[in-house]
């Protein structure tokens, strides 16, 4: 089995501001942010060799690379199912580097969400896609089961039927998200922190979603330095060092909620994720500092720490429960504010607050100095890393 283990580290983290409307194009946020990561590693175009995104972004690497002035290109990939990707894109960089085929790797991902096409809303024509997504969609469309929050509110009330968890346990996570936010100046809810009641009152998206159950639609970008553990020592900033990086789906995998499924309140691909996250770098739950768990809707956090072994099934309303997740609990979460509370740029953001936590500069800083774990969107084939210190 090919392992990255540690060859590969985190060298630059860069970001535009987000917005609702960004005034500029999706290719200029995508350049904005690579350059602003490349400064930050005390890198320059010239160097880099490699580009990774999404298949939903707009900005093809040659299309980036170009904007940039990078050279030859020796690796390019993009990496499919939606926010899933997030982490996948710096597991293909890490192993790029592993292989020899690159040096210098950007993973980017740039979206006008909320001034362009809206990503909560019901994607007309999903349907008639001549690609088996279009044959999967013609599954649950037709039943009313159109949009994302439709769909995870699906497993949500299985797992509230199955294991009595209530609306208010989904709603200590976006608390929690929101008072990281509140103290982080780059996030949208800056200075907005919501209580319990306020979560209870917002308004019905799906039952039993609320409004503050569900993520931003933001304008952004984000973009992440990969490159050798060894060079990323002698760059501007402390190296991150990928511990282990990790794909995975399940059986029998649909998109955000696997309808045939045997347990449909669990996430299994998560599961094959975290099992190869601990395996490869050697650790266990209890080994990690803090989590950046993929937040596109509250209930699937609870489930997340239940497939990461955090806890036992059924168990995540008691783990989370008394401010466990908030700074100063027994494994804070999301400290930038999460995709509820900073932005929703498909969890690229995630990866830099993880990265902002191992050099110690986060606006919510985790005290010591062990590995932190990332993930990516949940209900598709997703991904995660583990990070660390050198």
């Amino acid at each position: 089995m090919s392992n990255s283990s540690r060859t590969a580290a985190i060298a630059g983290i860069g970001a535009t501001e987000f917005s609702k409307n960004s005034g500029r194009s999706e290719l200029r946020l995508a350049a904005e942010a690579t350059r602003s990561a490349l400064d930050d590693a005390g890198l320059s175009p010239s160097d880099v060799d490699g580009l990774v995104t999404f298949t939903m972004d707009s900005n093809a690497e040659i299309a980036v690379a170009r904007e940039l002035g990078v050279g030859d290109l020796r690796f390019f990939s993009q990496v499919g199912y939606g926010g899933g990707a997030a982490c996948g894109t710096v597991h293909h960089a890490a192993l790029a580097i592993a292989a020899g085929a690159a040096e210098v790797v950007v993973c980017y991902r740039a979206l006008n969400e909320r001034s362009g096409r809206r990503f909560g809303q019901v994607a007309v024509g999903a349907t008639a896609v001549p690609t088996t997504s279009g044959a999967d969609n013609a599954w649950h469309y037709p039943m009313g089961l159109s949009t994302p929050a439709a769909t995870v509110a699906m497993a949500a009330q299985r797992y509230m039927h199955e294991y009595g968890a209530t609306s208010a346990d989904f709603g200590a996570v976006a608390v929690a998200d929101r008072k990281h936010a509140a103290k982080n100046r780059n996030a949208w809810f800056y200075e907005k922190p919501i209580t319990l009641s306020d979560h209870q009152s917002s308004r019905p998206i799906v039952d039993p979603l609320k409004l503050l159950d569900c993520c931003q639609e933001s304008d952004g970008a984000v973009a992440i330095v990969v490159t050798s553990a060894e060079r990323a020592r002698d760059l501007r900033q402390p190296a991150a060092v990928i511990r282990s990086s990790a794909q995975g789906s399940g059986p029998g995998q649909f998109t955000m909620t696997s309808y045939y499924d045997r347990d449909l309140a669990s996430l299994p691909e998560m599961g094959v994720v975290g099992r190869d996250l601990w395996q490869r770098a050697g650790l266990t739950p209890g080994d990690i500092r803090m989590g950046v768990l993929y937040d596109h809707f509250t209930p699937y956090v609870l489930m997340q720490l239940e497939e990461l072994g955090f806890c036992g099934r059924g168990e995540a309303p008691g783990f989370i429960a008394d401010g466990a997740i908030e700074l100063g609990g027994r494994l804070p979460l999301n400290t930038h504010g999460g995709q509820l509370g900073e932005a929703y740029i498909h969890g690229m953001n995630g990866i830099a607050e993880a990265v902002r936590q191992v050099r110690g500069t986060s606006v919510n800083q985790v005290p010591g100095d062990g590995p932190v774990v990332v993930t990516a969107g949940t209900g598709v084939p997703t991904s995660g890393l583990v990070l660390s210190g050198a």
